[in-house]
């Protein structure tokens, strides 16, 4: 690498940077070779630091923008374009990193905007293998971008729903990672809402894509983004109405409350209620098929795609919201979210996407105020044949309600390829058996 260094110093910047990416190509091609899995050694990445990261003007960065979205969309090896977009941007853990974040955040960005699916297709590998801190700020970078710099210029992230769905459904866990709702900045845009709505709306399965599509073992790795975006997304359904209410609730002066907010100012308009309310019924409805592809895979009863651990902050921060706005003032909106925790809590435990005993749920609702709907949930179903996949004391059942409350009869036909598995009593086209969503 030092004879390729040497001849580098003698171009200017924006050929150097082109020639790095020139024998990056030729280095791995040959490895991928002899080693399906090359080991990126450190001459590449200081390679890329020196050339590529630290030595262009914002001309000549545009320009090998341009260079990389070609060269992605040129090169036809998927193997060796997934392991130069990572040598170009994993993270290492040093100073050059913010320059490669920021190279990164601008080319995705064209991506979206001319519509290179190779360039996606990568970023989305990235986001699966990349520590969580950094994908949220992938997902700021095009936020902004799409969202908050230019008006209607979310129409060009929504369609690339078409080319790339696999970017889109990382996409939406990255940015339920960043919007989650804990403070008013952290509320997402409406843009960004309506737009992530419309495409799980259009086909709810989307969130799933990269659970189906990876192959999983039952002990994920901690800190990178969750397989799918369940968790984030049920966060926002729930805590929607109380973080709205919030962002409304008028603020102390003095010991005197300021004058009353704009109405524009704060609140859930009904543009934004509408939106979370078609966005838990899809919800609802991916969590019901969910059991299924479980099976398919070996992992009912061993793998939670919603980890009981991070519900727990969820309930917390429902409780702490409760409190902190009046219930006297907030009582339908303290209603809607737990009858929406409920639902999401009774469904995911039905399906086997949450994992966790009828004493864990009470003692992780035991503090919250009382809700109808979710005494009915954590009560617990009338007692059924152990499933032989599950543990003594789980229950994924759970949505068979008490005696005496009007339960559907069971169908067992609904699922022929499982004998195994009891009745269902949420099935496609059925009522939902309990309150309406609102």
């Amino acid at each position: 690498m030092s004879d390729i260094r040497h001849s580098l110093l003698r171009r200017d910047a924006l050929s150097a940077a082109k020639e790095v990416l020139y024998h990056l190509d030729i280095y791995f091609s040959s490895q991928l070779q002899s080693a399906p899995l090359p080991i990126v050694d450190k001459g590449p990445v200081e390679l890329l630091e020196e050339f590529v990261f630290q030595r262009l003007n914002s001309l000549q960065e545009l320009q090998l923008l341009e260079i990389m979205c070609n060269y992605f969309q040129e090169q036809t090896k998927d193997s060796v374009r997934q392991i130069i977009f990572s040598s170009l941007f994993s993270p290492q853990g040093n100073k050059a990193d913010d320059s490669r974040m920021s190279l990164l955040g601008k080319l995705v960005s064209m991506a979206v905007a001319v519509c290179r699916i190779p360039v996606l297709e990568c970023a989305a590998s990235w986001l699966q293998r990349t520590p969580v801190v950094y994908c949220v700020r992938l997902a700021r970078a095009l936020v902004d971008d799409y969202c908050c710099l230019v008006p209607g210029s979310v129409q060009t992230l929504k369609q690339i729903l078409s080319a790339s769905p696999r970017f889109c459904c990382q996409f939406i866990t990255s940015v339920t990672a960043l919007y989650d709702l804990s403070s008013d900045d952290l509320i997402p845009p409406l843009d960004l809402l309506e737009m992530i709505v419309s495409w799980i709306f259009e086909d709810p399965r989307l969130i799933l894509i990269t659970f189906l599509n990876t192959p999983i073992a039952a002990n994920l790795p901690i800190g990178f983004l969750e397989l799918t975006p369940l968790t984030g997304l049920i966060r926002w359904c729930v805590k929607a109405p109380l973080a709205y209410k919030r962002k409304k609730k008028p603020s102390l002066s003095n010991g005197h409350v300021t004058p009353k907010v704009p109405k524009d100012s704060g609140g859930m308009d009904r543009d934004s209620h509408l939106l979370y309310s078609k966005l838990h019924l899809s919800v609802l409805q991916v969590l019901m098929v969910v059991q299924v592809h479980l099976t398919e895979k070996n992992l009912y009863g061993r793998l939670g795609l919603i980890l009981f651990d991070h519900m727990v902050p969820l309930v917390e921060e429902i409780n702490r919201l409760a409190d902190e706005l009046n219930p006297l003032n907030a009582s339908q909106e303290i209603e809607l979210s737990l009858d929406r925790l409920a639902q999401a809590l009774q469904v995911a435990m039905a399906s086997g996407a949450l994992l966790c005993t009828r004493d864990d749920l009470r003692t992780l609702c035991s503090r919250l105020p009382h809700n109808n709907l979710l005494q009915l949930v954590i009560s617990g179903p009338v007692q059924q044949t152990p499933h032989a996949a599950l543990p003594p004391g789980f229950y994924p059942h759970i949505h068979t309600p008490p005696l005496g409350y009007g339960a559907v009869p069971a169908h067992p036909a609904a699922h022929p390829a499982l004998p195994t598995h009891p009745g269902h009593t949420f099935i496609s086209g059925m009522t939902f058996p309990f309150r309406p969503i609102r």
